[in-house]
């Protein structure tokens, strides 16, 4: 049951030519599962945001961080992507309007204020202690753009917007940002544990949890886990992006009480696959997943879980 539950999960993912990792899991009984490749280290760039404000709303919680503190967002400040980047001046904001930016619309800019603020160094820690041994946090919004535009020889994000549409698929493939092994990076296994953990009031005080579940449930991008469950299902969730990759980890809550934590991987074969067939097909594999658990199956994993994961 477990390997055909899975197939279907693979198929549907596969359709628009992606390969991926699925992980869904019930949150009020991890036994009940269903994986595809769900052990796999995997690049998960701003899915690492979730860890990032739930640290923020632990120290909060223990009165180590105001949430009203003021940040003043000049024009270094500001990265590439949503949000706070595309402002003509600057802005000040609350701490935790950063948390609320960098989860809505997974800015960057509010990524990395909030990530100085709290401690770079605390991510690594807090994973750590949450028994997430496979996540690992490498830096943060900032060093990742580094990154990117050190692999391409750009000198600015000006010059990174020109370059990159001139390199081809391998020369992308080869960017240090898709090699787990030298970025932030985890296993869907390994996310849906943080998420369950937190829907269960088990990764800090209940009020740090609960202030995570509501501001993912504020997130605006809705074509990937969202989209393929029907109306009456609560989705909350947070993207991940970077060229050919899609990711998306959320929580599925049916009116009944039924929790679902899922997390989907999708990477494209060819980089001119249309971005909104693989999102779709992404909430349409984590529908598939969970119907079946809801449906009364309870699968072995479709993965074995024994070895070293093979990188890609």
């Amino acid at each position: 049951m477990g390997v055909a539950i899975g197939g279907q999960v693979r198929e549907v993912l596969e359709r628009p030519g992606v390969s991926g990792c699925v992980h869904v899991v019930d949150v009020d009984d991890p036994g009940r599962e269903v994986a595809v490749r769900a052990d796999e280290q995997v690049v998960i760039a701003s899915v690492f945001k979730i860890l990032l404000v739930l640290e923020f709303a632990r120290q909060v919680a223990a009165g180590q961080l105001d949430p009203t503190e003021r940040v003043l967002v000049r024009a270094r400040d500001r990265l590439g992507g949503w949000g706070i980047a595309g402002c003509a001046d600057d802005v000040e904001v609350s701490l935790r309007d950063l948390a609320y930016f960098a989860m809505s619309v997974s800015d960057n800019t509010a990524a990395d204020l909030l990530l100085h603020r709290v401690g770079p160094d605390v991510l690594p820690m807090l994973a750590a202690e949450l028994g997430l041994p496979r996540t690992r946090i490498v830096g943060g919004p900032r060093e990742l753009v580094e990154v990117m535009l050190a692999d391409v020889g750009a000198r600015t994000e000006a010059d990174f917007a020109r370059i990159f549409p001139t390199l081809g698929a391998e020369q992308v493939r080869s960017m240090r940002v898709f090699d787990p092994r030298h970025t932030t990076s985890s296993t869907a296994r390994e996310i849906t544990r943080l998420l369950g953990l937190i829907w269960r009031d088990e990764a800090g005080p209940p009020v740090a949890c609960a202030a995570v579940r509501e501001l993912m449930s504020r997130q605006l991008f809705w074509t990937r886990l969202a989209a393929g469950f029907p109306p009456g299902v609560r989705v909350a969730g947070k993207t991940g992006t970077l060229p050919g990759l899609h990711l998306e980890a959320g929580v599925a809550e049916y009116p009944d009480g039924g929790r679902y934590a899922i997390a989907v991987y999708a990477r494209t074969e060819r980089l001119s696959t249309r971005s909104i067939d693989v999102d779709l097909a992404m909430g349409a594999a984590a529908r598939t997943a969970v119907e079946a658990l809801r449906a009364g199956a309870n699968p072995p994993p479709a993965e074995g879980r024994g070895g070293p994961p093979e990188l890609h």
